[in-house]
């Protein structure tokens, strides 16, 4: 793609606004946090504390709005009381004092807050809007004693906020609620579409999603409710089970009463799994759809159907009984929950993970560079300007700089898109309506409200509220409205070319990372399909935990994949050894490879079941031969599975009808990779 086109692609989604689901209450309750904290230091200490408590607030309850599993106060807190930190080490520094300590301490600080992107996304907003905040708030003047009245007033915001999450709460368990739901009617839609494709493909991101969201620290675990535990692991049971059952290469045949049948079992385990979605959603009982009881519950499927596809239907029906008794209140001890951490044993695990990305071929370490180098000549380059308020090129920079190349050039556009919009309407206000120090708080809460409420439907409208606030809550303490326009909208901007001119000069493209993306997806997926099939060889051992450990791995290769393709697809640089087209194909091919190796899973055969010793040796190799094809995909070569085939010409076949089905399925989707990389691959298009 080209440089024009990369910025055309990222300014329209910079600039557009998707149809989310509003959250009004929890908006509310956000901005009366703000409304409290503003007017109690308004009242108690004056509109300079007012403003620096009001951005301890403001930075709360967003925090609290983050893709988070932790708890909604956890954040918040955690939010006020850093900001706390980096606003009363901005002002021991002294900004105008000694601006060279101040520029030192603020390299330092961005430099680790792009490093926390490494720990979670979450992690890395948060500090990063620190960084931002503390820039404007170490402007206020103040003494030491005063800049740690500040910093406590900053904190006491962040308490508010959490305080009110506990004392109003809206939609508790909310978030995992959604993900567990989300995950249920993925299943649902999956058993739909099974019905017009029986190899239909599944995006594994909701359960992926549902894991992440089922993780609670022993204090959640004691208030979690019944409903939330259980279903998710059902509901990774039941995929494979649908797909064998409509898969006609292991599963009933294409047409006929079997495939009838089949359809008619999909479409009730869609309604079920939907019921059992809607009462999760909404805290309520299962209501079932009587059609699809009567359909699953029929003794006609016996006499239908026979082999795989009975035992399928059967052990599908099974499956939905327990996910309608998991959905229905139930008790539960907090030795069932899957263990998260706290945030103190966190502390390890993040230093652990920053430190792994200390290489000069990260992304991590390449944004925390960039974003520290970009703020620095920001700073510089506002303070010398004669605009005054340099702090908001710096500001600019680094609230829209992000790892990759898509995320930091949209938000460039939208920022400096929505601060135009923003600063009009608020200064169009303000010479008209002249608003006093209490009517400006109360218009920069309303202006909170608004990106409270808007936030998750676009970077550039939330943005016009932020400009708007901000121009309110510097005009409780007098300021003109021409100190916060015309400078604000030439440093925005300026902030924004700084940061997108750092990642044209110092880039961290996804593209020439795509073999290795694909290399590590083919690994997974070798070693998932070589679990399942050594299961059958030793059906007493202990193969079954590593075909869910295995299972896992996949599937987080497989989202690494497509969210590398998914950034590269907006980047303008040519493809180094893998295009769009070649990209697609293996994607599907090695999604085959994972499919196969589920129908086999659908099946395990039980402890007692007598042993498939032929399971070993096509196991192994598979596991070798895969590992061999990944070195080849990073090398950029064509892999060949020329010692898999030779292992199937020799194989004796197993009597498991369906071990003997699926052994050349998985040889043809390696084949198939091998043709994407090889139409891709220019010594191989010579011939």
């Amino acid at each position: 793609m080209s440089w024009l086109r990369a910025l055309k692609s990222t300014a329209r989604a910079g600039l557009s606004v998707e149809r989310k689901r509003l959250e009004p209450l929890v908006a509310a309750r956000a901005a009366l946090g703000l409304a409290l904290v503003v007017g109690a230091a308004l009242a108690l200490f004056g509109p300079g504390v007012a403003a620096s408590s009001a951005f301890g607030a403001f930075q709360a309850a967003i925090a609290t709005f983050q893709r988070s599993w932790r708890p909604r106060p956890t954040l918040a807190l955690a939010s006020g009381a850093s900001l706390a930190v980096s606003t009363f080490l901005g002002y021991v520094t002294g900004a105008g004092a000694h601006p060279a300590l101040f520029l030192a301490l603020l390299v330092l600080w961005t430099f680790l807050s792009g490093l926390a992107w490494a720990v979670d996304p979450t992690v890395g907003i948060i500090a990063s809007s620190n960084v931002a905040i503390m820039l404007v708030t170490v402007t206020l003047p103040t003494s030491v004693a005063g800049a740690a009245g500040h910093a406590a007033m900053i904190a006491v915001g962040g308490l508010v906020q959490a305080a009110l999450v506990v004392l109003l709460p809206v939609r508790r368990w909310g978030a995992q609620r959604d993900a567990l739901a989300d995950a249920l009617a993925a299943e649902a839609d999956y058993a739909r579409r099974l019905r017009r494709d029986p190899t239909a493909s599944f995006d594994p991101v909701p359960l992926m999603t549902a894991r992440s969201a089922a993780a609670v620290t022993p204090r959640q675990a004691r208030r979690r409710p019944a409903e939330l535990h259980g279903a998710r692991g059902l509901a990774e049971r039941i995929r494979p089970v649908l797909a064998s059952l409509a898969d006609p290469a292991v599963g009933a045949s294409p047409e006929g009463p079997e495939r009838d049948r089949v359809r008619e079992l999909l479409a009730a385990a869609g309604a079920v799994l939907d019921a059992a979605a809607h009462a999760i959603r909404h805290g309520e009982p299962v209501d079932l759809p009587p059609a699809a009881l009567a359909a699953l519950r029929t003794p006609d499927t016996g006499a239908i159907l026979s082999g795989p596809p009975h035992r399928a239907a059967v052990r599908l029906a099974a499956l939905l009984d327990e996910v309608v008794e998991t959905a229905e209140p139930r008790p539960e001890t907090a030795a069932e929950a899957r263990s998260r951490p706290s945030l103190l044993r966190l502390v390890p695990v993040a230093l652990a993970r920053t430190r792994a990305e200390l290489r000069h071929d990260s992304p991590v370490l390449r944004h925390a560079v960039r974003v520290s180098t970009v703020t620095a000549a920001g700073y510089v380059l506002g303070s010398a300007l004669p605009l005054g308020h340099g702090y908001w090129a710096p500001m600019a920079s680094v609230m829209v700089m992000r790892p990759d190349f898509s995320q930091t050039y949209a938000r460039s556009v939208a920022r400096f898109g929505g601060t135009l919009v923003g600063v009009a309407l608020a200064t169009g206000i303000v010479q008209g309506a002249h608003p006093g120090m209490y009517f400006s708080a109360a218009l920069s809460v309303l202006c909170a409200f608004g990106m409270y409420l808007l936030m998750r439907t676009g970077y550039a409208v939330s943005q016009v509220c932020v400009a708007a606030y901000v121009v309110f809550l510097l005009g409780m303490g007098g300021s003109e409205w021409t100190q916060t326009v015309f400078e604000r909208v030439v440093l925005t901007l300026l902030g924004g070319l700084l940061a997108m001119l750092a990642y044209a000069v110092y880039p961290a493209w996804e593209t020439p990372r795509l073999r290795g993306r694909l290399a590590d997806w083919l690994v997974a997926d070798g070693r998932y399909a070589a679990a399942v099939v050594a299961h059958y060889a030793n059906p007493a051992g202990t193969a079954c935990p590593d075909v869910r450990a295995a299972l896992l791995d996949t599937r987080e290769a497989r989202i690494a994949w497509q969210e590398a393709v998914a950034r590269a697809t907006h980047e303008p640089v040519r493809h180094r050894g893998l295009s769009r087209g070649a990209a697609d194909d293996a994607g599907h091919a090695l999604a085959q490879l994972g499919r196969v190796a589920m129908l086999m899973e659908a099946h395990l055969p039980e402890r007692g079941a007598p042993p498939v010793p032929a399971a070993a040796t096509l196991a192994e190799a598979l596991r070798r031969a895969t590992e061999r094809g990944a070195k080849a995909v990073r090398e950029r070569r064509v892999p060949d599975w020329d010692d898999l085939r030779t292992t199937l010409a020799t194989w004796e076949p197993p009597r498991d009808p369906l071990l003997r089905k699926s052994a050349p399925l998985l040889l043809e989707a390696l084949d198939a990779l091998s043709r994407a990389l090889s139409d891709d691959h220019p010594a191989q298009r010579k011939h």
